[in-house]
């Protein structure tokens, strides 16, 4: 794996990831889903989204979310750091913002049983990361790499990463 480069801007997403965070994330974007679900509350979508633009742009800098899974949760729970690639996790939060900006935008315009939809999938594959420890988002990122698709230069980490869950 790449050697973590300091990196002291904002909007420097972390490189390598603590997979145990980023599962941990996961864990909270499924409670989000699961509110947005029970409530039906717009603006809990709102947050929803609102925290994927900030993970994909600034990792958890200034993700609430992010924030409280990597600077409370992982060193209360004394999780150990299982460092990961970073650029498919982001590719990852690329994909979740994506499904929740769909969302918001079908129960603005009041199309609520496919905002719904796109809730449950992204539920779906944030339990995936949670309890299984399967990035989708990763999965795809890596097959796009071997596509060429994404040049290999965006991680080199990733060619020779194995994840095991």
């Amino acid at each position: 794996m790449e050697p973590s480069i300091n990196k002291s801007g904002l909007f420097d997403f972390p490189n390598p990831v603590n997979d145990y965070a980023a599962r941990t994330v996961a864990s909270m974007v499924i409670i989000v889903c699961i509110a947005i679900l029970i409530t039906n509350n717009i603006w809990i979508t709102l947050f929803l989204v609102y925290g994927f633009i900030a993970r994909v742009a600034t990792g958890p800098t200034l993700s609430p979310i992010g924030l409280l899974a990597t600077k409370v949760i992982v060193p209360l729970l004394k999780l150990p750091n299982k460092p990961v690639p970073g650029p498919p996790k982001r590719f990852a939060q690329g994909i979740g913002l994506f499904v929740s900006a769909i969302s918001l935008i079908l129960f603005i315009v009041g199309i609520d049983f496919w905002g719904r939809a796109a809730i449950v999938i992204l539920a779906f594959f944030a339990g995936l990361e949670a309890f299984l420890g399967f990035c989708t988002g990763c999965f795809i990122f890596n097959h796009l790499m071997k596509f060429g698709l994404i040049p290999k230069t965006v991680c080199e980490a990733c060619e020779n990463f194995h994840p095991t869950p």
